[in-house]
């Protein structure tokens, strides 16, 4: 595919610009904005949730999830923040509207947003599990967890937002280049990372300091320095490396060092049992039902357990692009699978 002489000429005019940037969505602010120590508060999240339809149906499809072990089917609002708590329910909401905001760009040859999409609620998910191995006093609320977890590759959907042919031109190097590190790779076609461009967006929308430095470094070679202050970082980082390439490439194959548990004061020997669970968290996630379409939930898939055994690597995330039919939507997971196999034996 050619693109023009300069890859991302686009995007730098927008960071250039931060007036062009991609505005918060409305309700996304109305979000942060309220304060849930009041029961009208409480209330009026609850009402805002419920006057979107896909908000709705995605914080319904992640309740109804086996990923949230419940056993029984969340049909309202109410029973999902019942079950997820609300400070914890707003995280999510906010999370969800901000992606939302870019997701339903159209799919290109090398990328699709809806993978992406699963990819960063499967992170958010397995940071969530792993945090729950911490210490509590060094241990992040749990509301940044889920906020880190599905705004952390913002900048992925942000360049795919303000210029198509750089982001397919990104993810075309990335299968050509399957070794290479991404931060690499973007640094030759753009002259920045996705990290780089999201901080700029979240700092742009003025959301939290925790948050701006989980989209900015969570590939850095200096997170070691920022665990202690934000175990956010290392968080998305441990989590995206227990889920190599798992929705979306960034070639993210090391394996979770000691050191880098002993950052977030969870002993090593656990980690072949949590790199368990996070692979059947990831296909819990890939159940989740696909929510662009529809604003139903559907009926709550039954829980899977893994035992004692060791997975190494999950199947990619999966998601029904818009008016597909069924017979494709069956085929996807079979090439999505067939196309994970073929990049572990490059």
């Amino acid at each position: 595919m050619e693109i023009s002489r300069q890859p991302g000429s686009k995007l730098k005019l927008a960071l250039d610009n931060l007036g062009s940037l991609p505005a918060i969505p409305a309700i996304a602010q109305k979000l942060l904005a309220l304060q849930l120590d009041t029961e009208a508060g409480e209330a009026q999240m609850l009402a805002l949730i419920e006057q979107d339809p896909q908000l709705f149906a995605r914080v319904i499809g992640l309740a109804n999830s086996s990923a949230m072990g419940v056993g029984r089917k969340i049909n309202d609002i109410q029973s999902a923040a019942m079950l997820l708590g609300m400070k914890r329910l707003k995280a999510v909401a906010i999370g969800i509207a901000t992606m939302s905001k870019m997701d339903n760009q159209p799919a290109v040859k090398n990328f699709d947003p809806h993978d992406l999409w699963s990819h960063s609620m499967t992170v958010a998910i397995v940071m969530n599990m792993v945090s729950r191995e911490m210490p509590k006093r060094v241990r992040p609320d749990e509301n940044q967890i889920f906020l880190a977890g599905l705004l952390h590759d913002i900048g992925l959907m942000a360049l795919h937002f303000l210029d198509l042919e750089a982001s397919e031109e990104l993810h075309h190097q990335l299968r050509l280049q399957p070794r290479r590190p991404i931060c690499d790779i973007e640094m030759e076609l753009f002259g920045m990372t996705h990290g780089h461009i999201g901080a700029q967006l979240v700092q742009h929308w003025q959301l939290p300091k925790e948050i701006i430095e989980v989209v900015g470094l969570h590939h850095s070679h200096d997170i070691a320095d920022m665990a202690l202050g934000n175990p956010l970082v290392r968080l998305v980082n441990i989590a995206e490396k227990l889920l190599p390439d798992f929705g979306i490439s960034e070639h993210t194959y090391e394996a979770v060092n000691e050191s880098e548990w002993y950052e977030l004061c969870i002993d090593p020997a656990l980690a072949e049992e949590l790199s368990a669970s996070a692979n059947e968290l990831a296909i819990q996630v890939v159940q989740l039902p696909d929510t662009h379409d529809v604003a139903q939930p559907e009926v709550m898939l039954g829980q899977r357990k893994v035992g004692q055994q060791t997975i190494r690597h999950a199947a990619p995330a999966v998601s029904r692009p818009a008016g597909k039919p069924v017979f494709s939507m069956m085929l996807a997971p079979v090439k999505a699978l067939v196309k994970w196999i073929n990049g572990l034996l490059r």
